[in-house]
């Protein structure tokens, strides 16, 4: 069999043609080698810095939780001392009223206490006008009940105030009042007059003593502070 040019060059240019496909494909296949390295490199340093990241997010995050309960406790010790201070304003304010030092203001009852009307010519007449003892009975009675304040004649009383009979006329740290004797109080009146009016109380002994005793329930009730 002859074997012309035409085949000589054909089978040439196919084992060139096989040699460079076989040269482009281990080319390739290892540059595809290559690239899986540098991905694989790549997503390893990305996982690892995600994990770095999320410790460091967790240590973050215990730190946070330490610094708040650091700072819940120190609310609670603000709140209690804040508690604290309000209470003592609170009860200087109540001993300044208590000692009349400030003018008061609110609801609470008046309770006037009058001679008797009528006074047999037998009787001796003392047995039928207001004594000290009755004023006290109904200022004590006030006081115990829960008043804020009380006043005689507009008198305002005090822990050192006194009270003194004279004849027809009460005498309230110096100061001389004549009957009838107006008591008022600032006060729940729905505590107070039931305090009074109580069966075998203090309104049933004053008028068994023959003291006329009114008792009234006031909306309103000024009283100024003491004048030392």
């Amino acid at each position: 069999m002859k074997v012309n040019g035409k085949h000589v060059v054909l089978s040439f240019v196919c084992l060139v043609l096989g040699f460079m496909i076989s040269f482009s494909y281990q080319l390739t296949q290892k540059e595809e080698d290559r690239i899986s390295d540098r991905q694989w490199e790549r997503d390893h340093n990305i996982r690892t810095m995600i994990i770095n990241t999320e410790e460091r997010s967790r240590e973050l995050q215990n730190e946070l939780f330490e610094k708040q309960e650091i700072v819940r406790k120190i609310e609670e010790e603000i709140a209690k001392e804040e508690q604290l201070f309000f209470n003592l304003v609170e009860d200087v304010e109540k001993l300044r009223m208590y000692n009349g030092n400030v003018k008061v203001k609110g609801t609470g009852v008046e309770v006037t206490l009058a001679d008797a009307s009528y006074v047999p010519s037998e009787e001796n007449v003392n047995n039928y006008i207001v004594h000290e003892s009755h004023v006290f009975r109904v200022v004590n009675e006030l006081l115990i009940s829960g008043s804020d304040a009380v006043a005689i004649n507009g008198q305002r009383i005090t822990k050192n105030s006194y009270i003194v009979c004279n004849g027809p006329v009460i005498t309230v740290d110096g100061n001389q009042y004549p009957a009838p004797f107006v008591i008022t109080a600032i006060g729940d009146p729905e505590v107070l007059i039931p305090s009074l009016n109580i069966v075998g109380g203090v309104k049933d002994q004053l008028v068994f003593d023959n003291v006329t005793v009114k008792i009234a329930q006031k909306e309103e009730i000024l009283m100024e502070p003491v004048i030392h």
